[in-house]
């Protein structure tokens, strides 16, 4: 059977919360709203035990959930004196995911301001060339890591930037977060061609087989001079990205992505619009 793209959202819903006090409720319920795919969030520290984690896994399996973590944010890779405690936070976030059974770890990137940005991006290799050999040894070089693509115009992560760090190690993946790409070009990286020459771009640089299977993050995102400044809602008509192109290329080039949607609150019922438009340029194109 062919693959197709999986949707999930990050973290849980408004709706979800409302009904629920626990994240092992949320497999089931992502589930019931024929979705495949959560993103358990650990932006401001790794609080899950391993055992809750091998308790969240179990109850994904039974759902036919896929699982995947988003690290700390306040890991900085381009910072070399940060190094240990960067590594600490993505050794941590690595254990939290191999216990629930989650193969993908996202992980920002960091900023770029007073340094020259390709030093930035050597910084940041250097970082994760020590996680990756520090994973190995802990046991856990299944977990891949996945930089990703960044809001804000004063941060390392824009599309070629990503690429430039996945393309040293075939146990890198993007996290391609289209609308990061958006607000750090002020709504310039929008629509159909402009989504293909991104992903045309990735396929160049990292290869066929890891661009149709890349982890994604989507969510219309509002900004001002800067990059980004906060996710919205998919029903947003102000500010962008549409997912309606990425759903028709993916469909087209039988891509087989990750998807998690950012919305703001309504995440888990704006991925299920998103699925929604995806199975629908499937249909057309037969």
């Amino acid at each position: 059977m062919t693959q197709r793209a999986v949707f999930g959202p990050a973290g849980n819903s408004e709706s979800f919360s409302a009904v629920h006090k626990s994240s092992l409720d949320a497999p089931a319920w992502i589930n019931s709203m024929g979705l495949g795919a959560y993103e358990y969030q650990c932006g401001n520290g790794v609080r899950i035990s391993e055992a809750t984690a091998a308790k969240l896994g179990a109850k994904a399996e039974e759902n036919s959930v896929r699982l995947s973590l988003h690290s700390p944010y306040y890991i900085s890779l381009t910072n070399p004196d940060r190094l240990e405690g960067n590594l600490g936070y993505i050794l941590a976030s690595a254990k939290a995911a191999a216990a629930m059974g989650a193969s993908r770890v996202v992980v920002h990137t960091g900023s770029a301001t007073g340094v020259e940005r390709t030093v930035a991006v050597e910084n940041a290799w250097n970082t994760l060339r020590e996680a990756l050999r520090v994973l190995d040894e802990e046991g856990l070089g299944g977990v891949t890591l996945c930089p990703e693509t960044m809001g804000k115009i004063n941060q390392l992560g824009t599309l070629e930037e990503v690429a430039e760090l996945v393309r040293r190690d075939d146990r890198l993946m993007p996290c391609i977060d289209f609308g990061h790409l958006y607000a750090r070009t002020l709504g310039a990286l929008e629509g159909y061609e402009a989504t293909c020459a991104m992903l045309d771009y990735l396929e160049n640089n990292i290869g066929v087989e890891r661009t149709r299977v890349f982890h994604s993050h989507f969510s219309k995102i509002e900004y001002s001079n800067g990059g980004e400044k906060r996710h919205t809602v998919l029903a947003d008509t102000t500010f962008g990205p549409d997912f309606r192109p990425l759903a028709r290329i993916i469909a087209e080039r039988g891509y087989a992505p990750v998807i998690i949607c950012e919305s703001s609150g309504t995440q888990a019922e704006d991925a299920a619009e998103m699925q929604r438009m995806y199975l629908e340029e499937l249909e057309r194109i037969g």
